[in-house]
């Protein structure tokens, strides 16, 4: 008899981390070492990692939305306008009203046959013993998903457009990060903007181009970073199981979500003094607030039948009125993937960080069906 290939959280956490620290080694150091502390000043940066910190931050903290180096910032230089993630007052709160119902529970029913359609086709050859790659597999879906939501034409290539704003979030990432900012990363970042924007151009004169492009971006981004690393960590955990249980695999999702955290870093600058589980904060202060550390990604191993609170592993998504409007479409597409695999209890045989990526997330990730002895 063959011996079934050790699986365990310790490796699933170990393969997990190497998304961070080959991508971004000297970052995730100094995240690690201070991720004790609920917050730490650094200067004029203070590192939010603290459960009560984080979620003080985005519900009681004035924030500067359109300071550079933050989400708003880089949205303000990706379109050139005012974005749903830079606005303020009622024009801020009826963007997001708009793309919160797009994204409720009727749009992400009305979108799931545009999904489910492209992760058929591109599993189908696990059947035949076949290893298939996800991450194309991810771009597709993002790809396709983004078309149906912002009724694109019928000639737009989905994966041209997964690409596309993939290119534009990693030329604009560098504002995010701590540190000197590259001369010229301004124009890299426009010129992936404007091939964006030429692929979702439409013929309404009322249409937001911006707001379109950064809507494209937030979901292809997540959804490429998320798909993959919650399979592979799935795979390595040896959670198949829960996977294949209608009743259990929701909360698995969750957990899952919650520990591959897709958008790990939150950029933010404060807009007047506060405070941060008692750590001071000036106006003008840069916040990195870490919501892997927030939600206990890095030390709470994912269960499905011991889940963490729906408060903490929310915190992924955001909080108060900076949670993400996409967290209910981001759920579902994950369920579908794992309902689909999960007959095939997969393994995974290649795995290559993507370096370039404005999320943590894998270049390639090859799966294919588990044999009679591994699934033993």
């Amino acid at each position: 008899m063959t011996p079934r290939p050790p699986t365990s959280e310790s490796r699933a956490r170990r393969r997990d981390r190497r998304v961070y620290t080959r991508a971004h080694p000297v970052l995730f150091a100094l995240l690690a070492a201070t991720r004790r502390r609920p917050s730490v000043r650094l200067g004029t940066t203070v590192l939010v990692h603290g459960t009560d910190a984080y979620r003080q931050v985005l519900t009681h903290v004035p924030l500067d939305r359109t300071a550079a180096g933050t989400t708003g910032g880089a949205a303000r230089e990706l379109s050139g306008a005012g974005l749903m993630f830079d606005q303020e007052g009622d024009h801020h709160r009826n963007t997001r009203r708009a793309v919160a119902q797009g994204l409720g529970g009727a749009g992400t029913e009305r979108l799931r046959p545009v999904w489910r359609t492209v992760l058929n086709r591109h599993l189908a050859p696990l059947d035949a013993g076949r290893p298939v790659d996800l991450v194309p597999a991810a771009q597709e879906l993002a790809g396709a998903t983004v078309c149906a939501l912002l009724g694109t034409g019928p000639g737009t290539d989905p994966t041209a457009l997964a690409v596309a704003a993939g290119e534009a979030a990693a030329a604009a990432v560098r504002d995010h990060l701590p540190g000197p900012r590259r001369p010229g990363s301004a124009r890299p970042a426009a010129a992936a903007a404007a091939r964006l924007e030429a692929l979702l151009a439409t013929d309404d004169d009322d249409a937001d181009d911006g707001l379109r492009a950064m809507l494209a971006v937030a979901a292809v981004n997540t959804t490429v970073a998320a798909l993959p690393r919650a399979v592979a960590r799935c795979a390595d955990a040896g959670l198949w199981d829960q996977a294949a249980d209608d009743r259990l695999r929701p909360s698995l999702v969750t957990e899952l979500l919650r520990v591959t955290a897709p958008s790990p870093l939150l950029p933010r600058v404060a807009a007047a003094d506060a405070t941060a589980d008692g750590c001071p904060v000036r106006a003008g202060d840069r916040l990195v607030l870490v919501a892997r550390h927030a939600a206990g990604a890095h030390d709470i191993a994912p269960d499905a039948r011991r889940p963490v609170a729906p408060a903490v592993s929310q915190l992924v998504f955001g909080a108060g009125p900076h949670a993400c409007p996409g967290a209910r479409l981001a759920r579902a597409q994950l369920d579908d993937v794992l309902a689909a695999l999960a007959p095939h209890r997969p393994v995974v045989v290649r795995a290559r960080v993507d370096r370039r990526a404005a999320l943590p997330g894998w270049r390639t990730l090859a799966v294919r069906a588990a044999t009679a002895a591994e699934d033993r």
